[in-house]
């Protein structure tokens, strides 16, 4: 299969890299020569040249290609990109283009949702990652210790984070023999990095050591305390009703807010342009019993004092610059705001600040990769999840069919391979629930049910073929 991304940046060339992992023909396309510079080491075709152009377009092989997707900072390009794309590859003799574009303007996604998007734009998929982004950092917050929490939906997780010397009950242990020190059952890990190796699926026969980089399955976020204590952290516990300071109303702000307050938080919502302050007061969001807008600027400490920022549980950088959100998140930590968030656009300063002792940064662009990655696999159920700590490891929902060899049977005789890792079956129980259920090998998978697996991206295509997608 040819995939074609219009956009060179950053989320054009993990998006690249991600593809070559399951070895699609990728084409990468970009008129900002430093860009193409960069994306040159990259196993895929890389054009100069700019992608809004039925020339380039006809040179990248849009009438071989089946997915198309605009991903520069420009959502007018991106969707004029899309339009000319799919008008090009019918003129071509192409196949059914599939489209897909980025968006950063909420408006587009709404235009999706009606319906209306793909009558005057021919756009098959609009991607707005901020939704994804904020529910993240929702669930980083409420648990810190964990560096990266992935949601597979239906209340199903998988969370990152570090094996500890404190772990004693599994160090220096294989799995097999941590499960003995357990009460109850061993989290299931389907994801190991070690510094210097190679990231694995681990097997029963891993042996575990303090330093290494886990990803845990996981449903339901009460188990995330838990799973910290077993792995040598110590998780603090989180307010019923936490008392949330929020740093910019602006359209992300606002929905921000509306994420805490529906959650049971008060919230302070601090702005720093009256007018702007004002527009937020007069929104459905600013009308909140449990919300009260200050207008002040967020950097002066005697306004924080006034408003009794240390008296926060949380405070979260909701402006417009990365740059920005990291020094109002920095000066609420250190007036005493125990717990500080933020999302960014620069996956360098997502680490950085991990360092500078921010709780949780949600990186957005990885956040865009994972939601392009599972549109592109349009024959999944669910998320397509690239691991943040955990590289060379995916995560894919795959609905399981009458057709296939193991409908019917024990996972203990499906005779899956070692190379992969099942970390949930979900199966509908009514018409909008679905049961999330430990992949034990005495569980029998049936008809209709989904399951979420981990592996190589290398193996996605031998995945796919055993599921008859």
């Amino acid at each position: 299969m040819r995939v074609i991304i219009g956009g060179a940046g950053r989320v054009g060339t993990d998006l690249a890299k991600a593809l070559r992992a399951e070895d699609l023909d990728v084409v990468l396309v970009d008129s900002d020569s430093r860009a193409v510079k960069n994306a040159q080491n990259l196993d895929a075709l890389v054009i100069h040249g700019d992608f809004v152009s039925r020339e380039k377009l006809i040179e990248a092989g849009i009438a071989e290609s089946e997915v198309f997707i605009a991903v520069t900072n420009s959502d007018e390009r991106n969707l004029l990109a899309c339009i000319l794309a799919e008008h090009t590859s019918k003129e071509s003799g192409g196949k059914n283009l599939l489209s897909i574009c980025r968006v950063r303007d909420n408006k587009y996604v709404k235009e999706q949702e009606q319906g209306y998007l793909a009558e005057w734009a021919k756009v098959d998929h609009v991607v707005n990652p901020l939704d994804g982004a904020i529910d993240r950092l929702h669930l980083g917050l409420r648990t810190p210790g964990i560096e990266e929490v992935v949601p597979f939906g239906h209340d199903a997780f998988v969370i990152e984070l570090d094996v500890t010397n404190e772990a004693t009950d599994v160090i220096f242990l294989s799995l097999k023999e941590a499960a003995q020190n357990i009460d109850g059952e061993l989290p299931l890990i389907i994801g190991v990095k070690r510094e210097g190796e190679k990231s694995i699926v681990p097997d029963g026969e891993f042996v575990l050591v303090p330093n290494d980089k886990i990803a845990v399955a996981t449903t339901g976020t009460s188990s995330f305390n838990h799973i910290l204590r077993i792995f040598g952290h110590q998780p603090k516990n989180f307010p019923s009703a936490p008392k949330v300071a929020i740093i910019g109303a602006n359209k992300i702000g606002q929905r921000v807010a509306d994420k805490w307050l529906s959650s049971g938080a008060s919230v302070t919502m601090i702005e720093r342009n009256l007018q702007t302050a004002n527009d937020f007061s007069g929104t459905r969001t600013g009308a909140n019993k449990n919300i009260e807008v200050i207008h002040g600027d967020h950097l002066d400490r005697e306004m924080l004092k006034e408003i009794g920022i240390s008296e926060h549980d949380i405070a979260i950088a909701a402006l417009e610059g990365d740059h920005a959100c990291i020094a109002a998140a920095l000066l609420a930590s250190d007036m005493g705001v125990q717990r500080t968030g933020l999302m960014l656009h620069d996956a360098d300063l997502v680490k950085v600040t991990q360092r500078m002792g921010i709780t949780f940064a949600v990186d957005m662009k990885r956040v865009a990769v994972d939601n392009l990655l599972a549109l592109i696999h349009t024959k999944t159920t669910g998320a397509y999840a690239l691991l943040s700590t955990i590289p060379e490891i995916i995560g894919i929902s795959l609905p399981v069919k009458e057709t296939a060899k193991f409908c019917g049977l024990k996972i203990s005789d499906a005779n899956f391979p070692e190379w992969m890792r099942i970390a949930f079956i979900q199966r509908r129980v009514s018409v909008n629930k679905w049961e999330n259920m430990r992949p034990s090998p005495d569980k029998l998978i049936i008809e209709g049910d989904r399951l979420t697996m981990f592996c190589n991206p290398d193996r996605v295509a031998e995945l796919e073929k055993r599921f008859k997608v």
